[in-house]
């Protein structure tokens, strides 16, 4: 086998093999074309990172200790979980080939395989997933465990959907999608409720304070953050002495 080169980056991928000396080439073969790798044995340890962790590419053996490749594929599938899966098995029988793409299974290699078609086909999946977000990310913003979906007006908090109303919703994407950036209480007003703005300034506080108490949590730093004289900004809790919660 010879090896071609995997275009470095960030990309995190998942192996998930039960045979150790193969779980250990294919590791070390992408680690060293500069792809970030984690490992599991068996389809419980591989279900259990991709909920705890976000991965880029799912290399995925069939044939696992536990249950096999094809269940743990519909197990993403049917959790929303949209993670790219090159499925690598010795069977090449075509109604399994198709069974497992009906699956969401995106990309199948064959045992015994060349280095340089694993290479190739990681590089597919990894363009296709960094496609497939970028398209999403229109559609949707997110900020740490919170995520916002603009088509369906609907928000989540981890697992938890949270119930706003039109004008919650509205403040809350808008300062979401100006994360990290400071907002002044003016501009926010014009913006969410529209310019020239006509009414009580206060507004602004009482539409935060309702924000708060759906989407914070008690035990975590705040999101929405007050800048005292300024404004409101959304980012991920960072020690900042200039930055409240009240």
């Amino acid at each position: 086998m010879c090896s071609s080169a995997v275009e470095a980056n960030n990309s995190r991928l998942l192996v998930v093999d039960d045979d150790p000396e193969l779980l250990l080439l294919l590791r070390d073969e992408l680690s060293q074309q500069g792809l970030k790798c984690s490992s599991a044995a068996c389809g419980s340890d591989a279900l259990l990172m991709l909920r705890q962790e976000r991965f880029d590419l799912v290399v995925l053996d069939w044939n696992l200790p536990d249950f096999d490749g094809t269940e743990i594929c519909r197990r993403l599938r049917s959790s929303n979980d949209t993670t790219p899966v090159l499925m690598l098995t010795a069977n090449d029988d075509v109604d399994d080939r198709v069974h497992a793409l009906d699956l969401g299974v995106d990309d199948y290699l064959t045992k015994p395989f060349e280095l340089k078609e694993l290479h190739a086909r990681v590089r597919a999946g990894l363009r296709r997933g960094q496609y497939a977000s970028s398209e999403r990310s229109k559609d949707s913003l997110s900020l740490g465990d919170l995520h916002i979906d603009l088509i369906e007006r609907q928000v989540k908090r981890g697992d938890h959907a949270l119930s706003l109303s039109r004008r919650e919703f509205d403040l809350l994407a808008y300062l979401v999608k100006n994360k990290e950036v400071v907002q002044v209480r003016q501009q926010i007003l014009e913006s969410v409720w529209g310019a020239p703005f006509v009414g009580d300034p206060n507004t602004l506080d009482v539409y935060v304070g309702y924000l708060r108490r759906k989407i914070e949590r008690p035990d975590q730093p705040a999101l929405l953050q007050t800048v005292r004289g300024v404004g409101f900004i959304a980012r991920c809790p960072a020690a900042d002495p200039d930055l409240t919660k009240a």
